[in-house]
Order: C-alpha cells, then sequence, then structure tokens
C-alpha cells in the first residue's frame, strides 16, 4: 500500500485555521474534563489509602467498625491495652498508644460570625504523632493542654471553606463559646487528617462534654492483628473490635465508591457531547474536501491510504490540544484543594491520570475523522470529483 507523504498531512493542517484552532480546543477541553475526573478520582483515592498505615491498629466500639465518629469506648482502654499486648511498638520508653477523640463541630471565624462553619476535630494526645508518622509540623508548634490552643491541617481552610489568611497561625476559632488560638499548622499529604483540626485530647472532652474516647490507635512492633483481636474477645465488658487502620479506610473507600462513578459518568457524558460537536464540525470539513479524497483516488492512493493520512491529520491537531490541556491541569488543578463532605483532598494528576487524558485525546481524533471520512470515501469518484 502506498501512503501519502507524511508532509501532506502536516500542510494540511494550516489550510483552515479556524478548523484547526477549533479541533485543537475542542480535544483540549475533552482531555482537560478527563484529567479533572481522574484526578479528584485518584486524590479521593489516595487520601484514603495513604491515610492508614498496615502496622496501625484502631480498636472501635463493636458495631462501629465503618465510621470512628460513631464509636464510643472506655477512657482506660489505652492503658489498659497498653499493659495486656505484648509487642507494641515503643521508643525512649514512649509507647505508641494514641487515645483519641474524632467528632464533627461547629466554628466561628468570630464571635459575633453569622457563618456557622462545619470543622472535623481530633483530639489527641503527644502520642499521636507517634502512630501518625505522616503528620509533620510545618509552622508554629503543637497546641498545650489547658490553655485553649488548636492545630490545624493545610487543607482545614478549604474543608471549613475560609481563606488561608483566616487560619494563619496566630488566629482563633470560636467554639463552646472561647476563643482557640491557632498556634500551629501541620503538614499531612494526601491524607484525610491534612483537612482536620487538632486539639489537645482533655480540652476537647472538656469542651465537648464527652467522657469517652472514639477510638484507640496502636503501632504494631512483635505484636500481631490477632493479638490485639484475642485482647477485645477476652474484655468483653469493653465491647472492642479491633481493625488494621488501612482495612479501616479501604472500607471508605469503597463507601465513597459510587461517588468516583458519578464524576466518571458525568466526564463520559460531558465528553461524548463534545466527540459530538466534533463530529458536526468535521462533516462540515469533509464536505468541503470531497472533491480532494476523489482526485487522489484517481493519482492512485488506494481509500486506506487516504485514510491514514487523514487520520495522523486529526492526530496532530487533537494531540496538540491534548498536550496544552495537560500542560495546563499540571499547572492548575495537579494539587488543587476539593472540599467533600469527609473532609478536603488534592488532586492529583499522576503518570496514570495523564496517559489516561491523552488517550482520551487519541479517541477524539479517531473517533471524529472516521464516520464522516468513511461516509465520504463511499461515494464514486466521477462523482466525488463534480462535487462543488
Amino acid at each position: 500500500m502506498r501512503l501519502l507523504p507524511f508532509e501532506y498531512a502536516v500542510r494540511n493542517l494550516g489550510r483552515s485555521p479556524l478548523r484547526l484552532v477549533a479541533s485543537i480546543i475542542g480535544s483540549a477541553l475533552v482531555v482537560a474534563l478527563v484529567l479533572a475526573a481522574g484526578g479528584f478520582v485518584r486524590g479521593m483515592e489516595r487520601s484514603l489509602l495513604v491515610s492508614g498505615s498496615h502496622d496501625n491498629v484502631i480498636l472501635l466500639g463493636a458495631g462501629s467498625e465503618e465510621s470512628v465518629e460513631r464509636s464510643q469506648i472506655g477512657m482506660s482502654t489505652a492503658t489498659l491495652v497498653t499493659a495486656s499486648v505484648p509487642g507494641i511498638r515503643a521508643r525512649a520508653g514512649e509507647t505508641y498508644v494514641s487515645p483519641e477523640v474524632h467528632m464533627a463541630m461547629v466554628v466561628k471565624t468570630e464571635r459575633d460570625s453569622a457563618q456557622e462553619l462545619n470543622a472535623v476535630f481530633r483530639g489527641v494526645t503527644a502520642a499521636a504523632f507517634l502512630v501518625h508518622p505522616q503528620v509533620r509540623v510545618a509552622e508554629g508548634r503543637p497546641p498545650r493542654s489547658g490553655e485553649n490552643e488548636i492545630m490545624v491541617g493545610q487543607l482545614a481552610a478549604t474543608r471549613l471553606g475560609v481563606s488561608p489568611e483566616a487560619l494563619a497561625v496566630g488566629k482563633s476559632l470560636w467554639f463552646d463559646h472561647h476563643p482557640w488560638k491557632i498556634t500551629g499548622r501541620f503538614e499531612a499529604p494526601n491524607t484525610v487528617m491534612d483537612a482536620e483540626i487538632w486539639c489537645p485530647l482533655t480540652e476537647l472532652q472538656i469542651a465537648t462534654r464527652r467522657d469517652t474516647l472514639s477510638c484507640v490507635v496502636l503501632t504494631l512492633d512483635d505484636a500481631e492483628l490477632e493479638d490485639v483481636a484475642v485482647f477485645c474477645a477476652q474484655r468483653l465488658d469493653l465491647e472492642l473490635v479491633a481493625v488494621r487502620e488501612s482495612d479501616y479506610y479501604a472500607g471508605l473507600a469503597r463507601f465513597y465508591r459510587p461517588v468516583r462513578l458519578m464524576v466518571w459518568v458525568t466526564a463520559a457524558l460531558i465528553a461524548i457531547g463534545g466527540l459530538f460537536g466534533g463530529l458536526n464540525t468535521m462533516y462540515a470539513a469533509f464536505g468541503a474536501r470531497v472533491r480532494e479524497l476523489g482526485a487522489l483516488q484517481t493519482l492512485g492512493f488506494s481509500r486506506a491510504s487516504i485514510v491514514v493520512s487523514f487520520l495522523q491529520e486529526s492526530l496532530l491537531a487533537t494531540s496538540c490540544g491534548g498536550l496544552l490541556a495537560a500542560i495546563l491541569s499540571m499547572l492548575f488543578l495537579d494539587g488543587l484543594a476539593v472540599r467533600i463532605s469527609m473532609g478536603a483532598f488534592a488532586l492529583s494528576l499522576d503518570a496514570p491520570v495523564l496517559a489516561g487524558g491523552l488517550a482520551a485525546g487519541a479517541c477524539v481524533a479517531v473517533v471524529g475523522i472516521v464516520p464522516p471520512l468513511y461516509r465520504c470515501l463511499r461515494m464514486p469518484i466521477m462523482e466525488a470529483l463534480r462535487t462543488a
């Protein structure tokens, strides 16, 4: 099969600047949409799966395995599990056992503000930094007990829907009719903790009139999950269940699977709409090039070689649009914070997402050009040459 020169496809791109611009913009929009959807799904998955450590075990109240916020366990649980389960990790005399309270609360940025903001709080002790090594203090210092102090994650402002300046170190948030000074800002990239507000455990319990814990997080060393499960089975009075932290967040990821599916379906529907718009453009463009197709066949080029040449032309145009969308998406979408009910997370445009977006652009090129080209090539050569 004798193919048309590649330069023929390149020169044809400049024959109709308006059509070229329309092809580039159309493909760029489709690719950008796929990248945004992929970045959303990937960011949500990473924030849930990276949050949990395989070495960590969460002790929850029986019946609350799917929601730590609903769980309530006794205050003595941390002490009892430390004394009863050998093989828990320890360093310099500090055991990796963190009693925690997880809850949602309404806060205000100003005392008399009418705007009430929903925040995710975690009451912690110093041991929380041992069992959650992803957390790093980026600015200021951790809060001290007895001082009405808090520390905010770097995505907490996104979660509350306020500007980052409103949660700057030195500012205050109001809840429980008192101002709580922000003494630090922490980072926990790609985890749900990044959108939380951390408060000393005792202070949060006093503010919420609560005398129970939500959970106890411990890090295993020589011990196994079964050892902790045996402890829970022996202490029926505590009504505990042991869940590996990675499994807990994997369960949350499964819970949000319909949300991710809805994002993909929405992106697909909009992309299909853009594809049909591209088909109209292609039909109009090839309708004006029917005589050219007939002339190429008269010169001895087969229909297959003409399809290859025009496919090259379409791929060149859509590739330019796809690369443009990928560059702009990496600049403006990658790492962009998104607020959802569970907190907030950052869009993640990694290699698989980028590959999927560029593949979508290639699909637009193929699907957009084949139907109108097939229709035009079915026309007899003499009829094509007589077309105005």
